[in-house]
């Protein structure tokens, strides 16, 4: 075999390899663009001008809401923790008002405590799913969107378990944060994650809602 063979076929093999990788990557994006719901509008608690700024740090909580004065602090931090059976993700910590979201789940200030009325707010970081690791704050959101209406999700706050039962699924875009507003009927829950799970831009974001179960109705007697 000469030499020009066998640069052919060490070319050939880093061609195919890189086909390979880039469809490793691309898969899940184009994926979930095909197989995920299609909705008539968004809403998103990102301003639409830093989606275009490459530099922003997306594992700091405070790049994910419009600037309308609301304080995160890693001081003093409340932290209580969540479940959720569905994606393996177990007494994962929840930072009231902290900042990094590579450290911890991050509640959104201001928004009510989990049991009370009105609707907790949740942040959590995503990557390309072939990567979740439900211990990893990185990635621990990154198969969010296979929750679907009726899936449980398991919350204990201050020596309190409460279980609530997803509701509704949709996305929202860089326009609004009407995520945000609270609805004192009843205790509800809100998890948010950048979707298609991996994408650089992180040009939407999923939201995951869901109410709390009463206690006669709890599927998991044991919380």
């Amino acid at each position: 075999m000469n030499n020009k063979t066998v640069l052919r076929i060490i070319s050939l093999i880093c061609a195919v390899g890189g086909f390979l990788i880039l469809g490793f990557v691309l898969f899940p994006l184009i994926s979930y663009e095909l197989t995920s719901p299609r909705y008539a509008s968004y809403l998103s608690p990102v301003p639409e001008e830093l989606l275009a700024t490459e530099a922003v740090d997306y594992t700091k909580a405070s790049n994910w809401f419009v600037n309308n004065g609301t304080a995160f602090d890693n001081k003093s931090v409340l932290f209580y923790t969540i479940t959720v059976p569905k994606l393996g993700i177990k007494n994962a910590a929840v930072s009231i008002g902290g900042e990094d979201l590579s450290d911890s789940l991050i509640q959104y200030p201001g928004t009510a405590v989990p049991g009370k009325p009105g609707n907790a707010v949740i942040f959590g970081h995503s990557i390309l799913p072939q990567f979740f690791n439900p211990k990893d704050y990185l990635s621990i959101f990154s198969t969010l969107p296979s929750l679907k209406r009726g899936d449980s999700i398991l919350i204990e706050y201050d020596g309190i378990s409460y279980q609530y039962r997803v509701e509704d699924t949709f996305e929202v875009k860089p326009t609004d944060i009407q995520i945000l507003q609270q609805n004192p009927s009843d205790s509800f829950l809100t998890l948010v994650t950048c979707t298609p799970p991996g994408h650089p831009l992180r040009p939407r974001r999923l939201i995951v809602r869901a109410r709390v179960v009463p206690l006669g109705e709890r599927e998991f007697k044991n919380i």
